[in-house]
């Protein structure tokens, strides 16, 4: 799938292309038997995955940082499906305190969890450091999903060895994640103000989602559970995560709104990974414009995965222990 197949949309293997749109992706998919957790679910392509993804009938569980904009995207939601099961739950995945205290009450709603999709992201950010002392795009976007993943674990191994239906996890990265620092992950530096870039911090963040993707399937294959792992791009799209830059953005868009894609069309490539039959099975896999496509090398670099793996591991012990929460 490459520039040609964006331009025109051209459909690739699965019958889809860029120009598809979540609508399309998910027609006649039945999810009323299934709970799912979107973070960052009020905007953007984060909204329209979720209004999706209700109206195919799962129950949506939206964990937003912006309790207020979260009331918003849900009456939007039930306004055009009044039958839609929307849950709202705070969560700043900037934050430890905050990631645990939202496991805790969705857990105490006592569902199941059948798709995580880890949507949620900051992008272009000036440094800054989280509450917890990590540089923020990569405590947001990387360390704040996995330890999110790795609490709702035993509930997603749970509800599919119960159910016997398969359970999925998505994160969403970013083509970005070709442009990071040379190593791919500053492991050494991962804080450092001096060697700081706003633009390579991101694609460092959306390598890491690809990468903790990748080692997260491998792991749970070799334990046979019933659960996929993939990563996705979703496109080119002008939402509030370019609020650092938007000035920029607004002016390459006129110069190349040929690359560009509406909110829904964004929200294809999601929508189809998380709920299309036809990816049964399919795991370790990052996709664009609703097709398979092949990651940077350093995406594919199975040493560097299990390296971040355990860099992840120990960064969040270490942060524990210095906080009881």
């Amino acid at each position: 799938m490459g520039i040609y197949s964006l331009i025109t949309g051209r459909r690739g293997p699965s019958g889809f292309g860029s120009a598809s749109t979540a609508e399309d992706v998910s027609q006649g998919i039945d999810a009323t038997h299934l709970t799912a957790i979107i973070t960052g679910g009020t905007g953007g392509i984060g909204m329209e995955t979720a209004r999706i993804m209700a109206k195919r009938g799962a129950h949506v569980v939206i964990g937003a940082r912006n309790m207020g904009a979260a009331e918003n995207a849900k009456a939007e939601i039930l306004s055009q499906n009044a039958n839609a099961r929307v849950t709202l739950l705070h969560l700043d995945l900037s934050s430890f305190k905050s990631i645990k205290a939202f496991v805790r009450d969705f857990h105490a709603l006592h569902l199941p969890l059948n798709i995580l999709i880890n949507n949620a992201g900051v992008m272009f950010c000036p440094y800054q450091l989280s509450e917890d002392g990590i540089e923020l795009q990569f405590a947001t976007n990387h360390i704040g999903h996995f330890l999110l993943t790795n609490l709702l674990l035993e509930t997603m191994k749970t509800t599919a060895k119960t159910t016997g239906v398969e359970g999925r996890i998505l994160n969403l990265s970013s083509i970005a994640h070709i442009y990071t620092y040379q190593e791919g992950i500053q492991f050494d530096s991962i804080n450092d103000i001096c060697c700081y870039s706003d633009k390579k911090a991101y694609g460092q963040s959306k390598l890491a989602n690809i990468l903790h993707a990748n080692e997260l399937s491998r792991q749970l294959q070799e334990e046979g559970v019933n659960i996929t792992v993939n990563s996705v791009h979703p496109g080119l799209i002008l939402t509030n995560l370019f609020q650092h830059t938007a000035l920029l953005m607004r002016f390459l868009k006129f110069f190349s709104f040929y690359l560009w894609k509406n909110i829904p069309q964004g929200a294809a490539t999601t929508c189809y990974v998380a709920l299309h039959p036809s990816l049964k099975e399919v795991t370790g896999k990052y996709f664009a414009d609703c097709n398979e496509v092949t990651p940077s090398k350093l995406a594919r670099d199975e040493t560097l995965a299990q390296k971040l793996w355990d860099f992840s591991v120990k960064l969040i012990n270490s942060v524990s222990k210095k906080n009881t929460y």
